[in-house]
C-alpha cells in the first residue's frame, strides 16, 4: 500500500511538470491566431500571438488585404500581444497572408480568407420593401380597402359586444 503510494505520487509529480511546460492560452511560439480567419469585406479581425516577449513591440501588416499596418499591444493574458484591422469592403476573395513582426526580429504569418457574401457575389445591394404579411393589419397597409373593412368590421364587433353586455347588466337577457 505505502508503494502504491509513493509510485502514484510520482506519476503526478511527472504529469504536473509535463503540464507545466505546456505554452500558456494554447498559442504557440513564433505564430499569430487570426479571429476570425475567414471573414467577408468590412469584417474587423483580430491578432493575437504570445510569441514575442513581453517586453516586445509588436507591429503587424495586413496590406496584402489592403488594410495596410496594425499594432499590436499587451493583452490582459501575460506575455500576449493583441492587435486589430479591418478588411476593406473592396476586398475581393481570396487567401491573404497576415504577418507580425517582434522588435526582437520574429516574424510570424497566417492566412486569412477573405470570402463574398451572396449578395455580393451578385453585384447588387438588397434593401427591404413592401409589406409583411404577418396576419396583423394595419393602418398603412397595402390595401386601404381592406384597411377600412377591417375597421368597420371591428366597430361593428365592439358596438354588437357593448350592447350586449348592457343587455345582460339590466336583467334582459340574451
Amino acid at each position: 500500500m505505502r508503494t502504491a503510494r509513493l509510485l502514484t505520487g510520482t506519476a503526478l509529480a511527472v504529469v504536473a511538470a509535463g503540464l507545466g511546460a505546456a505554452p500558456a492560452h494554447g498559442v504557440g511560439a513564433g505564430s499569430i491566431e487570426l479571429y476570425p480567419a475567414s471573414v467577408a469585406p468590412g469584417t474587423e479581425v483580430t491578432v493575437n500571438t504570445a510569441a514575442c516577449g513581453a517586453s516586445d513591440a509588436v507591429s503587424g501588416d495586413a496590406g496584402a488585404v489592403g488594410a495596410g499596418d496594425f499594432t499590436l499591444m499587451p493583452s490582459a493574458h501575460e506575455g500576449h500581444a493583441v492587435g486589430q484591422f479591418t478588411v476593406p469592403p473592396s476586398a475581393q476573395p481570396g487567401t491573404y497572408e497576415i504577418v507580425a513582426r517582434c522588435s526582437s526580429g520574429l516574424r510570424m504569418t497566417s492566412d486569412l480568407v477573405v470570402t463574398l457574401t451572396s449578395t455580393q457575389e451578385r453585384g447588387q445591394q438588397v434593401h427591404p420593401r413592401g409589406s409583411v404579411k404577418t396576419g396583423v393589419g394595419g393602418a398603412l397597409g397595402p390595401d386601404p380597402v381592406q384597411t377600412a373593412a377591417g375597421v368597420a368590421a371591428l366597430a361593428v364587433a365592439a358596438a354588437g359586444g357593448t350592447w350586449l353586455l348592457h343587455r345582460r347588466a339590466r336583467g334582459d337577457g340574451i
